[in-house]
C-alpha cells in the first residue's frame, strides 16, 4: 500500500520558520515528482512547490519563491518544504503529492497528474 505521510505543521508568527516533512512508504521516488501543495478555506488549490526525483529541477510558485525550499532525500523517500519568512497568507493545508509518469516539476505543480496524496498537515501563520 502506497501512503504519504506529511508532518511539521502548527502555528508559528508571522515571520517565522517551519519545515513539512513527507515520508513515502510504498513508493520509490525515481523517476517521478513529488510536490507540495496548499488549500487554504474558500481558496483553489495551489500547487507551491516540486521536485524532480531524477533530475533534481524544481518548480515554486511566484507566491513562494525566495522563502521556501524543496528537496528530497530519495534513500529515505522523504521530500521537505523549508519555509521561512512565512506570511498570514501562507495559513492553509499543505499537502504532498506524487506522480508516476515522469513529469518535470513545473507540468506536475501546475497539473493535474496527481496519482497520490497525504491527508495533509495545517499550517497556520499569525500576524
Amino acid at each position: 500500500e502506497v501512503q504519504f505521510v506529511e508532518s511539521g505543521g502548527g502555528l508559528v508568527q508571522a515571520g517565522g520558520s517551519l519545515r513539512l516533512s513527507c515520508a513515502a512508504s510504498g513508493f520509490t521516488f525515481g523517476d517521478y515528482s513529488i510536490g507540495w501543495f496548499r488549500q487554504a478555506p474558500g481558496k483553489e488549490r495551489e500547487g507551491v512547490s516540486c521536485i524532480n526525483s531524477n533530475d533534481g529541477g524544481t518548480y515554486y510558485a511566484n507566491s513562494v519563491k525566495g522563502r521556501f525550499t524543496i528537496s528530497s532525500d530519495n534513500a529515505k523517500n522523504t521530500v521537505y518544504l523549508q519555509m521561512n519568512s512565512l506570511k498570514p497568507e501562507d495559513t492553509a493545508r499543505y499537502y504532498c503529492a506524487a506522480e508516476t509518469i515522469g513529469m518535470d516539476s513545473k507540468s506536475f505543480c501546475l497539473g493535474t497528474g496527481m496519482d497520490y496524496w497525504g491527508k495533509g498537515t495545517l499550517v497556520t501563520v499569525s500576524s
